[in-house]
Formats: structure tokens, sequence, C-alpha cells
């Protein structure tokens, strides 16, 4: 029988948590970023 294990070492299931977190810090990345680039144009307007 063959290995459930990916190439990454994770199963699928493992793969889909991994994947779910990943993408609810990276918006939350996202909107941290954008909230103190705009904070930052409002105090010194790059254009």
């Amino acid at each position: 029988m063959a290995d459930p294990r990916s190439i990454s070492g994770l199963t699928e299931d493992e793969a889909l948590e991994f994947h779910a977190q990943f993408k609810t810090t990276f918006t939350a990345f996202l909107l941290i970023a954008a909230f103190a680039h705009a904070l930052v144009f409002i105090w010194k307007p790059w254009f």
C-alpha cells in the first residue's frame, strides 16, 4: 500500500488544516500592513 503522505510529509488532512490556518494569518498580516500603510500615507503622503 502506498504511503498517504505527500512530498511535504503531510497527509491531505494535515495539509488542508495548515492551508486554512495559513490563509487566516496571511489575511490578518495583509490587513495590518494595509492599515499601517494608510496611517503613514495620512501622515506623510508619498504622491
